[in-house]
């Protein structure tokens, strides 16, 4: 493919590079101010590793890459969370230090909407194995470098979990890395599902521990409770003031309440009856979850599915969460409170896919969730090669929304 030789790439680039260039201009990233900001240290560094899925996996990948990677190897192996932060990174000591110097470390973002184009971040931007050579980094600064990196999934719910990355030379880069990568995020995620699954067997029969009350409310009319294993509907109302004191854990005052609900403070009247209400049902149901006062709260965490949406795309699990999008949140429901909140779930999961989504994640986005948007469908069109044959099919659609 013919570039711009003015953008900075080469004469001649492949077309996976040039599309990341492109999305890191769309971010208003410049190559030579493009940055990993350490985000994670000291003790924030250490639980996010302990809170890692691939914490329990690493003696896996230390057996199959670090320990061929040691001092004079010209060899660094880093591994990442879902959102493209290095939680470890290990091999040639001096290649380490070397690449302090352009924060390749440990607690360092390295996500496209960071750095722009680098193994670790395209990788997970792609959801698939990525190789980037040299002068193809959109940051200066790690145009010296060359990269391999495949992202690692949960078996079961098939969401994204982290990045196995080896940085250095070019010959980081040669054909039998990538293979190599790609063979050890599979050991990697049968050893988690192993793991699993032996956990599974030795707490069968014993008491089942107690899991948080939940609420589901996307793509709901009523929401549907479900607590220790036993569920629950709740009427619209019921659903709409659960849902405002899920999102708002802080707590919310009668008068803030009023207004999220019925659209003006002097409400309050109306509020608190419904509130009382309130408690009976979740009394009678999920007794600790009934609303404490002054300021109307939860006393205990209720999972809201909204919010688990929104997790997923903070993680970078673009598939989960579009899978785990049912439909609008509590879509009958005209309460202000339950509006903002819509809207936020909507136009986060839009602007995360349009920003980082394959064409096949953005087609099927398109047609589940929003079928009269036009920019997933031009999105998915100009990532496509140009030979592919579901262009003709986008190019009808968008034909069909004129």
């Amino acid at each position: 493919m013919r570039t711009d030789t003015r953008a900075g790439l080469p004469g001649t680039a492949r077309r996976l590079v040039v599309e990341s260039w492109e999305r890191a201009r769309r971010r208003r990233l410049e190559p030579d101010r493009a940055t990993a900001p350490v985000g994670l240290v000291d003790d924030g560094l250490e639980e996010a590793r302990r809170s890692s899925p691939l914490a329990a996996a690493m003696p896996v990948i230390r057996g199959l890459l670090t320990r061929d990677a040691d001092d004079g190897s010209g060899v660094v192996v880093a591994v990442g969370d879902a959102a493209g932060r290095l939680l470890w990174v290990e091999g040639d000591r001096d290649l380490i230090r070397r690449a302090e110097s352009m924060r390749f470390m440990a607690g360092a973002d390295w996500s496209e909407s960071r750095v722009g184009t680098s193994a670790p971040g395209t990788a997970l931007a792609l959801d698939t194995g990525v190789q980037i050579a040299g002068p193809e980094h959109f940051a200066l600064q790690v145009r010296d470098w060359s990269c391999t990196a495949v992202p690692v999934h949960d078996l079961e719910t098939h969401e994204t979990i982290g990045v196995i990355d080896i940085t250095g030379g070019l010959d980081v880069v040669a054909p039998h890395t990538l293979p190599l990568l790609q063979a050890t995020a599979a050991a990697v995620e049968r050893e988690l599902l192993l793991q699993r699954l032996q956990r599974g067997r030795r707490t069968r029969g014993t008491e089942r521990p107690t899991r948080a009350p939940k609420l589901a409310v996307l793509g709901r009319d009523s929401a549907a409770l479900t607590v220790d294993g036993r569920g629950a509907a709740l009427s619209l109302r019921h659903a709409e003031l659960l849902t405002l004191l899920a999102w708002h854990r802080g707590g919310l005052s009668a008068e803030r309440l009023a207004e999220l609900v019925h659209g003006r403070a002097d409400a309050v009247t109306t509020v608190r009856p419904e509130m009382v209400r309130l408690r009976h049902v979740l009394q009678a149901v999920a007794p600790t979850l009934v609303p404490l006062a002054r300021p109307y709260r939860l006393a205990v965490p209720l999972d809201l599915d909204a919010r688990q949406l929104l997790a997923l795309l903070d993680r970078g699990a673009h598939h989960a969460a579009l899978d785990a999008c049912a439909g609008p949140v509590l879509p009958a429901s005209v309460a202000p409170g339950i509006d903002e909140i819509r809207q936020e779930v909507e136009g986060r999961l839009r602007e995360s896919l349009l920003e980082s989504a394959s064409p096949d994640l953005l087609l099927a986005y398109a047609e589940r969730i929003a079928p009269t948007d036009r920019e997933p469908l031009v999105t998915a069109l100009r990532l496509l090669p140009a030979r592919s044959p579901k262009r003709a099919g986008i190019v009808a659609r968008l034909d069909g929304l004129h």
